[in-house]
This record gives C-alpha cells, sequence and structure tokens, in this order.
C-alpha cells in the first residue's frame, strides 16, 4: 500500500486561504468592537436604531476627545450605593439615559469638572437622564460629600464607590472618566479626562442620546 501523501491542488489551497483570511478578519472586527469572539456572532448586524443619531461628528470642541462606539456596548454589572449606604447598581436607571463619572477628592482635573457637570444636570436632568457622578474616594462618602460642598455642588446625588472595583470593571486607566449610557444600560461612547460639560457641544451630545428609542 503506498504511504505518498496526497497534496490539495493550488485552487483548493487558495479556497482554503481565504476562509483562514475571512475568519481572522471577522475576529478582529469583533473584538475592536469591545467584545470576546463568537462563531456565530461575528456576522450579527447591529440594529438599525443603535446609533441612528449618535455619530462622532458630535464630538467637538472640548468634547473632542470623546469616543463614540459604533455600536453600543454591554458593561457589566456596575455596583455602588448612595450617600446613606444604599446598594445601587445600574440597572436601577434602565430606561433612561446617564452620563455616568467617576471621581475622587484627590483629583485635580475633577475638581474644576464637577460644577460643569452640576451645570449639565441643572440644564437637562429630568426623569429621563441624570448626571451619575460617582466618587471612587477611598475616604468613602463623608470625604465625597464633603468636596461636593466645597466646590459648590448641590443638585449631583451623592454616589460612593470606595473599593474602586467599578474602575476595574469599565477598565479606566485614571480620573475623571466619564460614559454615555443609553436606556438600555449600554455604553453609547466615554471619555478620560475632563471636559467642559457646561458647554452647548455637552448638551447636543446629551440632547442626541435622548433622541434615541
Amino acid at each position: 500500500m503506498s504511504t505518498e501523501k496526497k497534496t490539495s491542488s493550488p485552487l483548493a489551497q487558495i479556497a482554503a486561504g481565504l476562509v483562514i483570511l475571512a475568519a481572522i478578519t471577522g475576529y478582529y472586527l469583533y473584538e475592536a468592537a469591545g467584545r470576546k469572539a463568537g462563531p456565530v456572532e461575528t456576522a450579527a448586524v447591529a440594529p438599525a436604531t443603535a446609533t441612528a443619531s449618535l455619530s462622532q461628528d458630535l464630538a467637538t470642541g472640548s468634547l473632542a476627545a470623546f469616543l463614540i462606539h459604533p455600536e453600543p456596548k454591554a458593561l457589566p454589572t456596575l455596583a455602588f450605593q448612595d450617600g446613606a449606604g444604599k446598594p445601587l447598581t445600574l440597572s436601577d436607571w434602565k430606561g433612561r439615559v446617564v452620563l455616568l463619572n467617576l471621581w475622587a477628592t484627590w483629583c485635580a482635573p475633577c475638581r474644576k469638572e464637577m460644577p460643569d457637570l452640576s451645570k449639565l444636570e441643572k440644564e437637562l436632568g429630568s426623569d429621563q437622564f441624570e448626571v451619575v457622578a460617582v466618587s471612587v474616594d477611598r475616604k468613602g462618602a463623608e470625604a465625597s460629600a464633603a468636596f461636593l460642598k466645597e466646590t459648590g455642588v448641590d443638585n449631583l446625588k451623592l454616589y460612593v464607590e470606595p473599593s474602586t472595583k467599578i474602575v476595574t470593571d469599565l477598565q479606566s486607566a485614571g480620573l475623571p472618566a466619564t460614559l454615555l449610557i443609553d436606556r438600555q444600560g449600554r455604553e453609547l461612547g466615554r471619555i478620560l479626562g475632563p471636559a467642559d460639560w457646561a458647554s452647548p457641544d455637552a448638551q447636543a451630545l446629551i440632547k442626541a442620546a435622548l433622541a434615541q428609542k
């Protein structure tokens, strides 16, 4: 019996190579969207309404560094507390648009940014939108409440997460970090570092998110 190995034709080798290339391309496109690759989901099409009214063109002025995702990204369960120690998760805001901000009392840019976030909440805050500013300061609620008072912020509710687990969960490389969350609890985009949240650019961004269904 012959032991000679059969070799495939050049056309078969080219076809196999194209299949591998398509698989690799699908994998990296999927990973670029911030999710784990899956053999079935790589061909999934995003809902037509996902970011219909939200585009990178809205990231202008002091929000030029704001990154708007091509598709909304699922988030892990984000747990924190209110000022009285009541446990909360981001899912408590389902059905509302949220601007989630992570800050700390020792963060100098946060001191400058917090009044701007307060102004944004004053202008657009409603049963449809809230600025949820979560202090990740290890000193806890008392120090964070004093910081808000010191900076003249009187219309943002106090939320704290002193274990800083939320920072790890969101893979934030520093503070402040701000995420725009849609009504389904998915991340629409984020910015690392301070921004002028009292600006018309910021209001336009939030209104675009609110216009989505």
